[in-house]
């Protein structure tokens, strides 16, 4: 089979020629602030070298097709969006790639792991499947330990090779799946290869795992136009700058700009009367959604009150989770329900 050249060509060059002379010992310790992801522990004795966490983010993960037999991509790449943790691992010189991947897929397996596709040869498609990693894409953002690959060889003892995302498609072993912990399902991607090519004697294992977790919400503001446009095209719009904690009715300080807008639009039109209706997503009961809503949306009342706008304008409803905008079995839809809404009267 004929793999295409790597779009990082130092990889190339290094394994003819390697770096002459002086360069630096593979890396003795974790790159600094990072740690082992809690419900994945390292093989025996590796170093994380290379670490990323995202509170939010999103990745692509291949489905049951897995990697295209005639090109180097995943068949159906899944978006998976939540809390996202990358992890780059060197096994200790010797181990061997499949001893290092059995480790961790038996370890897996015991948990609970669920796979959704994998691959141990090149049958399978597990070649592709490193290219179809895109070894760039998945190091942006990465912090890295300083060292680098030396060879172990004797041919190759004077060469070495960068650390930076150093897989290859050698001995190469994707598994892909979820596994469920304290109620909730987390996806995971790993990768386990020869350490960039077989002279430098050791595994390198690459990890990424999405844990489900929803959008940090009223990071946007709806300006007064945007809010005019939207009561005049849609009779409502639907407010996330209007933040509150959890079971709670108080506005918190973060939702003064959000109420400075909506200000703004009802004094542009003066004859205007809305309704101020709270939503909640479906946890708890109903009587006490209802409460919650209701007394959220006499709240954004009282804000408005108190900077200007006639009470007589205004009227507070709450609908509980009457009305949700998206399904509330995961917490991405949850976030969504939970709202306050201006709707014309």
């Amino acid at each position: 089979m004929f793999y295409p050249l790597l779009s990082r060509s130092a990889c190339i060059v290094g394994l003819a020629l390697g770096t002459l002379a002086a360069h630096a010992a593979v890396p003795k310790a974790d790159v600094p602030g990072s740690r082992d992801h809690p419900v994945l522990q390292r093989f025996a004795g590796s170093v994380l070298v290379g670490y990323a966490q995202q509170d939010w983010d999103q990745r692509q993960f291949p489905d049951a097709r897995g990697a295209a037999k005639d090109d180097n991509r995943f068949v159906n790449p899944v978006n998976i969006e939540g809390k996202v943790t990358r992890l780059f691992y060197l096994a200790p010189q010797g181990k061997s790639p499949l001893e290092v991947f059995r480790n961790h897929q038996q370890a897996l397996m015991a948990a609970g792991f669920k796979t959704t596709w994998t691959c141990e040869t090149e049958a399978q498609g597990c070649a592709r499947a490193y290219f179809a990693l895109d070894g760039y894409e998945r190091a942006k953002g990465m912090r890295w330990a300083e060292g680098d690959l030396p060879g172990v060889d004797a041919a190759y003892r004077d060469s070495s090779w960068n650390l930076e995302m150093a897989l290859s498609y050698e001995q190469g072993r994707m598994l892909v799946g979820s596994l469920s912990q304290g109620g909730r399902t987390l996806q995971m991607l790993l990768y386990t290869s020869a350490a960039e090519n077989a002279h430098t004697g050791r595994a390198a294992t690459y990890i990424e795992i999405v844990e489900p977790k929803a959008m940090p919400t009223g990071q946007v503001t709806v300006d007064a136009k945007a809010l005019g446009q939207g009561l005049a095209t849609e009779g409502r719009i639907a407010l996330y700058g209007l933040q509150f904690d959890t079971g709670k009715t108080e506005i918190k300080s973060e939702s003064g700009a959000q109420l400075d807008q909506m200000v703004s639009a009802l004094k542009a039109q003066p004859a205007l009367k809305v309704l101020i209706v709270g939503h909640t997503d479906n946890v708890g009961s109903v009587e006490a959604n209802l409460a919650l809503s209701q007394g959220r949306a006499q709240a954004v009342v009282a804000a408005l009150v108190q900077r200007g706008i006639a009470a007589g304008r205004l009227q507070a409803r709450g609908v509980a989770n009457f009305s949700p905008l998206a399904s509330n079995a995961g917490e991405d839809g949850r976030a969504r329900n939970r709202r306050v809404e201006l709707v014309l009267q």
